[in-house]
């Protein structure tokens, strides 16, 4: 299972099957918010 973004995402599977790790599968569990937390007010001058 793959979580959160980044570059090191695709090298780190990539590392891991060179090291002798059988991949069966991958799945991607990335928590994505449907409508997430209300933002902070914005700052008036």
């Amino acid at each position: 299972m793959v979580k959160g973004p980044g570059p090191g995402r695709e090298s780190t599977i990539r590392a891991l099957n060179a090291a002798g790790f059988r991949i069966t599968n991958i799945t991607d569990v990335t928590p994505i918010p449907h409508n997430g937390c209300r933002p902070p007010k914005k700052r008036r001058v």
